[in-house]
């Protein structure tokens, strides 16, 4: 058997190979006594040899050219060390003529034969559809694959760390050309600093990139991403010099390959929490300059490295971890930082920005003196809080407005003095991140904190159109609840005598074929992203979701979905959370979402079962407890086992207006009691801060 004949794919990935949807392949299969046998995977998700696939589908005339690219990545995946993949991945850029970019110090490394010969059909590939777009959806599949070993800075943070560093830079020195990421992973915050320069006014200026990695398969990706800058970034349209690319593999802390480069930007992403990162050894290391970190704070070690790379007026902005603003260990270089002038800002993010997700990170803007400068005397510091600036919901990890958090925060970083009102009269205001300028003699305490929530006003506004805009709301939310209630109200108890009716149970229905129940399953290990939700992505709901406010904590990609058969919501299915702790019953009225372990969707036939009145007689709390295997309430409910009361589907749809208006009031409840607890915070904060003067 040859190597290409061994490579297994999935019905999903034929199915992108012909360019046709799952179902298809499905029906293929059924039909066609001649379609390939099934050579490993599962029932479910079956597995099949690409040669004996493509075959096939070329017998049958169903081989299109749009599965060009679909067919070479399972070649890839097959390869199996993750290192070697991606070397080969970075080659097929690297073999691609002519280059715009002019690569300095191009990685060299040997390959298998089997991979050496993908390369090569990679490339020529290449050639026919282009080669940045082979390279983009191979390294795409690849980040995919490695998600949980590879971390990557989200392409709209990396453009709004170099948004930031270029505009507090300024155009002094006729603009920023040299831009190095000392821990530059596979290159986002480089690529995104090559977009935003070439942009510029100074776009025909030369530019250089430099980025160094301690792995050398990210360093080689990093150099074969950034080869196509040119194209990428627009550069080729007005530049006279194509940039140079300067990207090697190295310990940036203790052999720091790029030690006589001086950068005009420095961006970074810094690894977190390393205890291995060179103490003992660097302790008289002259990059020291405002105190030798200690063991437990190696971020503050990238910070100061990234201060010793700077140009005389150059500027850096690094992706940090919150504890880093606060920490006593830290305290002392904090406060070294602020003295001398070179830390300016520290803004906090929403929480989803980057990996960790669920943290709310930092961005810790700094800038080295002018050649000659003294130190600056007397200034003042901003602190930007936009942790909440952006997301859609508190703990929506995935719903980032990025739109509205860059604009909040380049508005912030241009205003002078406190930034507390942004009412524009005759129109709406813009978003605006609460920020505060504080004297350094309010933060250089025994503690020096930094962090941004501590020193912003909670009041974002303080200002009458926003109570009026928040009062008005809450009247809004009022009158809905008041006829809500008074619909309910009118509900009265079965009258003595009265014949109450029967009940069935789910599992009976199913038997009746009255429902369909789905189980929702377990991803594949290491395949649930955070952040926001790709193009071609689904968000993914669990139990612990629920448990911590009810929004998707993650997404996965739809050929993750398809390839491992999960379940997936549709427009009125019932969807019951089957442990005690989290017990619920709600109609899907969203889009589509991943259901995770225990959790069901229950498909009614509408006919037989209106999807209300099921929902609103599996919630009640009395049917879940009946329905429970255990007296804990970590115990699963036994889904079948849950009452439906047995009325004809006439009388349901009555009840199931009832349910769903019960379903209402509860949502207004908690909206009412989320804007009283603001409304409460912003009159107590504004009425004591003078901002909100008595009528």
């Amino acid at each position: 058997m040859t190597q290409r004949s061994a490579v297994p794919v999935t019905l999903a990935e034929i199915a992108r190979i012909a360019g046709v949807g799952r179902a298809a392949v499905s029906n293929w299969r059924r039909r066609h006594d001649t379609f390939p046998a099934r050579i490993g995977g599962t029932d479910t998700s079956p597995q099949f040899s690409l040669a004996e696939v493509e075959s096939w589908l070329r017998a049958q005339g169903k081989l299109h050219d749009v599965g060009n690219r679909e067919r070479l990545w399972p070649q890839f995946d097959v390869l199996g060390d993750r290192a070697e993949t991606g070397l080969a991945i970075a080659m097929t850029a690297l073999n691609h003529q002519p280059r715009g970019a002019i690569l300095v110090s191009e990685p060299k490394f040997a390959l298998s034969q089997a991979a050496q010969r993908l390369v090569d059909q990679a490339t020529a590939l290449g050639e026919q559809e282009g080669a940045r777009q082979t390279f983009e959806f191979l390294l795409s599949r690849w980040l995919d694959t490695n998600v949980r070993q590879v971390s990557s800075t989200p392409r709209p943070l990396a453009k709004l760390m170099a948004e930031i560093a270029v505009q507090v830079r300024g155009d002094s020195g006729g603009g920023p050309r040299i831009v190095l990421d000392p821990a530059c992973g596979t290159g986002s915050l480089l690529h995104a600093a090559a977009e935003i320069l070439s942009a510029g006014e100074s776009g025909s200026d030369p530019m250089t990139l430099a980025g160094t990695d301690q792995e050398p398969v990210l360093a080689a990706l990093t150099a074969a991403r950034l080869s196509f800058v040119p194209s990428d970034s627009g550069l080729a349209r007005g530049g006279t010099e194509m940039p140079t690319v300067d990207v090697r593999t190295g310990d940036t802390l203790r052999a720091d390959p790029h030690a006589n480069l001086r950068a005009d930007l420095v961006l970074c992403n810094p690894p977190f929490n390393e205890r291995d990162w060179g103490y003992e050894e660097l302790a008289t290391d002259p990059r020291w300059t405002y105190g030798l970190p200690p063991g437990t704070e190696p971020e503050l070690a990238w910070v100061q490295h990234a201060l010793a790379r700077l140009a005389p007026g150059g500027t850096a902005v690094l992706v940090l971890p919150p504890a880093v603003a606060s920490r006593k260990a830290g305290r002392r270089i904090r406060g070294a930082l602020l003295r001398a002038g070179v830390l300016r800002s520290v803004i906090a993010l929403p929480p989803g920005c980057a990996q960790p997700h669920s943290v709310s990170l930092h961005l810790w803007v700094l800038q080295a003196g002018e050649s000659g400068q003294a130190p600056e005397t007397g200034h003042s510091f901003r602190l930007i809080d936009a942790a909440s600036t952006g997301a859609t919901t508190a703990k929506s990890a995935q719903n980032i407005d990025w739109d509205a958090l860059r604009s909040a925060v380049l508005t912030a970083m241009t205003v002078n003095g406190s930034l507390l009102d942004t009412d524009l009269k005759g129109g709406a205001a813009p978003p605006v991140a609460r920020s505060i300028t504080v004297p350094l003699i309010d933060l250089l305490d025994d503690e020096v904190d930094l962090t941004p929530a501590r020193h912003v006003p909670a009041v974002s506004t303080g200002n009458s159109r926003v109570l009026r805009e928040s009062w008005n709301r809450f009247s809004v939310l009022l009158g809905s609840l008041e006829q809500t209630s008074e619909s309910l109200s009118a509900i009265g108890a079965v009258t003595d005598g009265a014949a109450e009716s029967g009940t069935t149970t789910v599992g009976e229905l199913i038997r009746a074929g009255a429902l369909i129940l789905r189980a929702g399953q377990l991803p594949p290990e290491n395949s649930v992203r955070t952040g926001d939700v790709g193009e071609d992505g689904l968000p993914v709901l669990t139990v612990p979701d629920l448990l911590t406010g009810g929004d998707p904590g993650g997404w996965l990609p739809r050929h993750v979905v398809a390839d491992a058969d999960l379940l997936v919501t549709a427009r009125d299915d019932v969807i019951v959370a089957g442990v005690t702790r989290a017990f619920s019953a709600w109609v899907e009225l969203g889009a589509a979402t991943v259901l995770g372990p225990q959790l069901y969707a229950l498909r009614a036939d509408p006919a037989r079962l209106d999807p209300w009145f099921l929902a609103g007689c599996l919630r009640a709390p009395a049917n879940g407890r009946q329905a429970g295997t255990h007296t804990s309430s970590s115990a699963r409910v036994d889904v079948r086992k849950l009452q439906v009361l047995q009325l004809p589907i006439e009388e349901q749809r009555r009840y199931g207006e009832v349910f769903r208006q019960v379903s209402h009031f509860q949502h207004v409840l908690q909206d009412l009691g989320g804007l009283g607890s603001r409304l409460l915070q912003e009159l107590s904060d504004g009425l004591s801060a003078g901002r909100l003067p008595p009528p």
